[in-house]
């Protein structure tokens, strides 16, 4: 587990004083100002930021040491970090994104169905990408206590009771 965790990236300019577009990974959007200073992945650079306002497509807000289009565009891409210890504790049943990906995934019989890439949520719940061992496919896993009636961050592993026929 990483110490720092993505929270937010930068996804463009916005106008000519310096602003951006930023979207944010954070349970509320808005709160993403509460978690600053946010951290280049790499630590070179540190912005706090000023929301400015809410868009359709994510937050528009000044980040501290950008003050013209041509220093925000050239953030376009950058992923905004912050340190593990500085987010809010999690209820039992909740999980960080950044805890899950790389987890092993096990079937209730102990067989290996392969490791956590990814978790997406298109709007109807978080769903596990699941990278089959040996090959470059992988599965969407539901992540619902039925499919994955077991979460083991200390073993490093998920237990998972698949739909018939996903695996």
């Amino acid at each position: 587990m990483s110490d720092l965790i993505c929270v937010a990236v930068i996804a463009g300019a916005f106008g000519v004083r310096g602003e951006v577009r930023l979207k944010s990974f954070t349970a509320d959007p808005v709160a993403i100002g509460e978690y600053a200073p946010l951290v280049t992945e790499d630590g070179s650079r540190s912005f706090d930021l000023a929301l400015a306002s809410q868009l359709s497509n994510g937050l528009l807000v000044r980040l501290s040491g950008v003050t013209t289009k041509e220093e925000a565009d050239a953030l376009k891409g950058v992923k905004l970090y912050v340190p593990r210890d500085r987010l809010p504790g999690l209820p039992d049943d909740e999980y960080y994104h950044a805890d899950l990906i790389g987890l092993e995934v096990l079937d209730t019989g102990g067989n290996v169905l392969g490791r956590i890439k990814a978790v997406l949520n298109h709007g109807a719940g978080d769903i596990l990408e699941v990278q089959v061992p040996g090959a470059s496919d992988t599965v969407l896993l539901p992540f619902t206590l039925d499919a994955v009636p077991t979460i083991d961050l200390d073993q490093g592993r998920v237990i998972a009771d698949p739909p018939l026929g996903l695996f």
